[in-house]
């Protein structure tokens, strides 16, 4: 994941939006955060800090401008979770998912999916 960097939690709740509406602008990000909604400046600086991070861009449309992503959802969360796992899990999936064994109190139904997930990915092997 060359070139990805870890996001604040405000950066992170902005990309959210702009992943889920794809191309936007920032009154349109501001009216899809949850209440307390910060000031549209604070939305507006933390898209130009994305920007400049490399993960939004923006076409001009009139006097405005709606911004996009350029990296895909799926990226920024292989490149999260790598990190989780690397810090917290000494780089091993299994402690991840023998950590939320333990913690979540997996039911009968999410052992099963878990299993069905395991066991599609051994016979794509």
């Amino acid at each position: 994941m060359n070139g990805i960097r870890e996001l604040t939690k405000a950066e992170e709740q902005v990309m959210q939006v702009l992943w889920q509406l794809q191309k936007t602008s920032v009154h349109s990000i501001l009216e899809q955060l949850p209440e307390p909604r910060p000031a549209y400046n604070t939305v507006s600086t933390i898209v130009r800090i994305l920007e400049q991070k490399g993960f939004v861009g923006h076409e001009s449309a009139g006097k405005a401008h709606l911004y996009f992503p350029l990296i895909t959802q799926d990226a920024y969360r292989e490149f999260a979770l790598g990190n989780l796992v690397s810090g917290y899990f000494q780089g091993s999936l299994s402690n991840l998912v023998s950590f939320f064994a333990e913690k979540e109190n997996l039911s009968l139904a999410e052992v099963d999916e878990i299993t069905r997930i395991i066991e599609q990915q051994r016979t794509k092997s």
